[in-house]
């Protein structure tokens, strides 16, 4: 169920291909996606899991369904995913991890009682804005940080736009609230690849249900149970645990992209024998959108300079040392800002296991990976901006490369 990065393209090559079959994934059931966290029966009764699962999962149960070669020539394979897509109507949406720095704007009502407190009544959002660099100094200094993990003139945090007084006008939509504005709740986990595109182009998004979307999946917990032999006994060790599989809402898969074409199939996913559907797409409309802004734009202004994340990143905070944060020391000298989500923390099994104990399970280290979603904003253009990645490793580092982990999408206005 979790299966190591390491090993994920053994005896594959690097090279990049230059084009990608888009597939889709559709689950035949429930799916049970465990997470990197060593779980056993005996030391406890309960394993969560980690959805939407990491690319190198999905890429292995795709490869699973490629052909064997005979001679045993090495295959080129290249990988991005996976994303969640919606087959409403006839049409394939694409959907992607809502940016962290957009915030939910409100329109209010604001009223006198009796009692002349100010009464306050909310309506639903009806547009968007982003958090701001915040420019004064000191912001850090009740956070913890070692000595050198952050620029000289510091990292500045974001924080909420700037409210204007009653009757001055909005000169940045982005930058600043009407006096009758207010931070409304969270947007949901999910946003439309399209209103995504309106996003990198700098537009602050209006009020649009169809836009965004809550998590498309519910939790199942299936409780495992063993009975000891020739009784009505449940076993005292390893006899009873329960795990939470996932069920994804009708209409709602996977898609990801590979650079050969799978004939239609079946293929595991995850744990407990759980498969989905493999079918090829002739295309992917809403890839095609996004892919202008896989480069960074040459123009000056506000958002040229702010990058999204695409895919799970590594951020390796300091060059001697195997520690993960949100954002690199490759980018200290250039990065303004930031802001993310928590990480996750992901490893897997390993092949490798000490020659005096075969039977003991080893595990692959577990990293830290930057969420979709995490939002960048540099001061100039870092020299390495391909890809949220460490700049040296080893196989692993190959393997992230070619299963495109990192990946950046660009704010470029005038696409």
């Amino acid at each position: 169920m979790v299966q190591t990065i390491d090993n994920a393209l053994k005896n594959q090559s690097t090279t990049p291909a230059t084009s990608l079959i888009w597939h889709s994934l559709t689950p035949l059931g429930v799916l049970l996606m465990r997470d990197a966290r060593p779980f056993s029966p005996a030391d406890g009764s309960w394993a969560k899991g980690q959805f939407p699962p990491m690319p190198t999962t999905v890429f292995q149960a795709l490869r699973s369904a490629l052909p064997h070669k005979a001679d045993g020539r090495k295959r080129d394979l290249e990988f991005i995913g996976p994303f969640l897509a919606q087959e409403k109507d006839g049409k394939l949406d694409l959907w992607l991890s809502t940016p962290n720095d957009l915030l939910a704007i409100t329109q209010v009502t604001i009223t006198s009682s009796e009692e002349e407190e100010l009464e306050v009544v909310s309506r639903h959002w009806h547009r968007t804005a982003r958090f701001q660099p915040m420019t004064s100094n000191g912001i850090w200094q009740h956070i913890q940080f070692a000595s050198n993990a952050l620029p000289d003139d510091g990292l500045k945090p974001m924080a909420t736009p700037t409210v204007l007084p009653e009757g001055e006008s909005i000169s940045n939509e982005n930058a600043q609230l009407a006096h009758n504005e207010r931070i409304g709740s969270r947007l949901p986990p999910w946003i439309r690849a399209s209103a995504l595109v309106e996003y990198l182009q700098g537009k602050s998004l209006t009020y649009n249900p169809d836009d965004f979307h809550d998590n498309p999946w519910d939790a199942q917990v299936l409780p495992h149970i063993q009975m000891q032999s020739d009784t009505r006994q449940v076993k005292d060790e390893n006899g009873y645990f329960t795990e939470v599989a996932i069920r994804m809402q009708p209409g709602w898969k996977f898609v990801a992209g590979i650079n050969q074409t799978i004939e239609p199939t079946s293929v595991r996913l995850g744990g407990e024998g759980h498969r989905v559907l493999v079918e090829a797409l002739e295309k992917l409309e809403d890839w095609e959108k996004l892919e202008p802004f896989q480069q960074p734009s040459q123009e000056t202004n506000e958002y040229s300079n702010t990058a999204y994340l695409l895919t799970p990143g590594l951020a390796q905070l300091n060059p001697e040392e195997s520690i993960y944060s949100i954002y690199p020391y490759s980018w200290k000298d250039s990065l303004f800002s930031c802001t993310g989500d928590r990480p996750v923390l992901w490893g897997g099994m390993s092949k490798f296991k000490k020659d005096d104990q075969p039977k003991d399970v080893a595990y692959a280290p577990q990293r830290a990976f930057v969420t979709p979603g995490t939002v960048y904003r540099f001061k100039q253009l870092p020299s390495e901006a391909e890809k949220l990645l460490p700049t040296n490793g080893g196989t692993w580092l190959e393997t992230l490369q070619t299963l495109n982990y990192g990946t950046l999408l660009w704010s470029r206005p005038n696409v």
